[in-house]
């Protein structure tokens, strides 16, 4: 098992989740030519991805899903309120499956396990990719963590969990008070010691990756985001990844 981003954060987002023979796209919010750059990065070209899973509707998530699968044929899943908003979008897709956000189902070789996050979309979810023994646990996009959140993504073997902004610079931004009071309440968007102290409540004990994602590029910074996560896990900086808007990051191994 193995997993890849193409990009992280507000201009975009993209992760590739392969087990086998299985490759599964979470997100697109890329034009149609850049996600093919993107996954060529990778090796990839989207003649091999088996499906597109969608966590909201938010156009840096979403934006490039329909052209994708239209083009090449790639089947989508999404929860229902998330189709409701974007039906006109999705409404030639070739192949539209409807996920419950409490249940899970496979898609080849992956068992995805959706799990509803507080986020101001219609219905938003995120997910946890397996292979039947190794757990990929990605959160992005929540405002705050929930019990089930935690009980969740305890004992995964790989996290990619949101740092978005660090809290006092986004209140020196100089961002709209309405904005800032959106990306920071219990519906926007992860600050990176709601982050620390959400990690610290989960079992770590098999973590073989940690990567910070979807960072503002104007309220944080990768340093900061790092600093937060490692001082928590006790582990070295450096060991702490961070998906990057233009780059994403390479491939991650899980054994």
């Amino acid at each position: 098992m193995r997993f890849a981003c193409l990009g992280s954060g507000s201009q975009g987002n993209g992760l590739v989740v392969e087990v086998a023979k299985t490759r599964l796209l979470l997100d697109c919010g890329f034009t149609l030519r850049e996600t093919i750059a993107r996954l060529s990065r990778l090796g990839l070209d989207p003649t091999m991805i088996d499906g597109i899973i969608v966590t909201h509707e938010h156009d840096d998530h979403i934006g490039g899903v329909a052209r994708l699968a239209r083009k090449f044929n790639i089947p989508v899943w999404l929860t229902h309120g998330t189709l409701r908003g974007v039906a006109k979008t999705f409404s030639l897709l070739p192949v539209i499956n409807i996920i419950d956000g409490y249940r899970r189902f496979s898609i080849g070789d992956i068992e995805v396990e959706p799990y509803p996050v507080p986020h101001d979309a219609q219905e938003p979810a995120q997910f946890v990719f397996g292979d039947g023994a190794l757990r990929l646990g990605v959160l992005t996009d929540t405002g705050c963590s929930t019990p089930h959140i935690e009980a969740v993504l305890s004992h995964c073997h790989a996290l990619v969990l949101e740092c978005n902004h660090d809290a006092q610079m986004l209140a020196n931004s100089d961002y709209p008070q309405s904005l800032k009071q959106r990306v920071g309440g219990r519906f926007g968007h992860l600050e990176n010691t709601a982050s620390a102290k959400l990690l610290a409540s989960l079992d770590c004990t098999r973590l073989q990756h940690i990567i910070a994602a979807h960072l503002s590029q104007k309220n944080n910074t990768p340093l900061l985001a790092q600093t937060m996560l490692s001082d928590t896990l006790n582990c070295e900086i450096d060991w702490v990844g961070v998906a990057d808007q233009s780059e994403g990051f390479g491939w991650r191994q899980l054994i």
